[in-house]
């Protein structure tokens, strides 16, 4: 079994890892900046809200219309492209005299062009290691964007109490530009992994190809429903805990993380497929318990509990990975990817309507049992879909 001592002494793995980590870090701390930026100016909830979700929205649109791109171009050239993109934005955005509508068209238009680069670097991936490999390698990488979240938010509002937004981007451009360098001088460069020219049509064929079949088809709700019904849940830990939320959403990163770790490092495929059933519950089922409105303490126990059963997500990425034909693995990958973040989105704004309907603990309780409805209802479909990937390795 491959270990991530392993993995971690592949030189073209270490380079993909840590451009990832340095990007998550540059685009959380920016992100910060610019919604206090943006509130200070304008005193706008809508549009703070729009600076820190409007990325996902139009990553969405991007993975719609763009995302053929991820599998016509060389990955190192592409991954290269889209950073400096990346980081020529956040080095306009250090110019004090934009307006927030600038400023707002900059980071959605920037969000568009880098939704490309979600497919490349999943899609690079899939080539760097074994088949067997992918879930250890996919656990890494979620593990490092998860803490680098963490650690980009964190350091970003402890940045914002002693340096200007202005510096703030400037240090998030400069980290952004270090991803560059390591992407460029630690990738070898590799083919297109399809010939053809991107455009609007390839994407959507791709697209359509990827809803057409069956079972990528519940591979692809299996991964944004459910679990955006659970961020849905989270997105109410503020109102739930007030002052004391950020324990709970910590809780959840704890968690989420540990559930990879264990998932992706010691369980085998076939034990993944086995145990897929189980965490796709154990992921809404504590949320249940909300309704009883339990203290916080024993919340952020459940919350960790209930998180570890994201990692239900690797087994079902694994098996979309096999599903997929090699030329179209970057365009879907970063496709699932972006309806996964933009259904988390959708989800959680319909959790704060649902908030302010009932009580919060009430709002998450149900929203914990609709997620295990889907996901029961699902369990038959994703049956079929881990034999269908599980034929083409028994067949190698």
């Amino acid at each position: 079994m491959l270990t991530y001592r392993a993995l971690f002494a592949l030189p073209a793995f270490r380079a993909l890892w840590t451009g990832s980590a340095l990007t998550t870090v540059a685009s959380t701390t920016s992100s910060l900046a610019l919604a206090t930026l943006v509130h200070r100016q304008t005193g706008s909830a809508l549009l703070t809200a729009v600076a820190m979700s409007g990325p996902s929205i139009a990553q969405a649109l991007g993975a719609v219309t763009l995302m053929s791109a991820a599998d016509a171009g060389p990955p190192r050239r592409t991954l290269v492209l889209v950073g400096v993109v990346s980081t020529a934005a956040l080095c306009l955005q250090v110019f004090p005299g934009l307006t927030p509508a600038v400023r707002l068209l900059l980071v959605v238009g920037t969000a568009y062009v880098v939704s490309v680069g979600s497919g490349v670097r999943w899609g690079l991936l899939s080539e760097l290691v074994p088949a067997e490999a992918y879930p250890l390698a996919r656990s890494a990488t979620n593990v490092a964007v998860g803490a680098c979240q963490v650690v980009g938010f964190a350091v970003g509002g402890l940045l914002l109490t002693v340096l200007t937004t202005t510096q703030v981007f400037a240090l998030a451009a400069a980290v952004s530009a270090v991803a560059v360098g390591v992407l460029r001088f630690g990738l070898a460069e590799r083919p297109p992994r399809r010939s053809g020219s991107a455009g609007v049509a390839e994407t959507l064929r791709g697209n359509r190809l990827l809803l057409s079949r069956r079972e990528t088809r519940t591979l692809l709700v299996a991964l944004c429903v459910p679990n955006g019904l659970v961020v849905g849940c989270e997105a109410l830990f503020v109102p739930y805990a007030g002052e004391r939320g950020g324990w709970l959403l910590a809780a959840g990163a704890v968690g989420m993380m540990t559930g990879d770790l264990v998932v992706g490092r010691f369980l085998t495929p076939s034990q993944r497929r086995r145990s897929n059933t189980a965490l796709r519950l154990l992921l809404a089922a504590p949320f249940v318990l909300f309704a009883l409105g339990p203290s916080v303490p024993v919340a952020v126990v459940l919350v960790v509990v209930a998180s570890t059963g994201y990692a239900a997500g690797l087994a079902q990425q694994e098996w979309l990975v096999a599903l997929t034909p090699a030329e179209l693995r970057g365009q879907v990958l970063g496709f699932e990817s972006a309806a996964r973040m933009t259904g988390q989105g959708v989800f959680a704004v319909l959790a704060g309507a649902l908030g302010d309907a009932l009580t919060p603990g009430s709002a998450v309780a149900a929203l914990a049992v609709v997620s295990l409805a889907v996901s029961l209802a699902l369990a038959p479909g994703l049956r079929r879909a881990a034999d269908r990937a599980a034929a083409p390795a028994r067949s190698a």
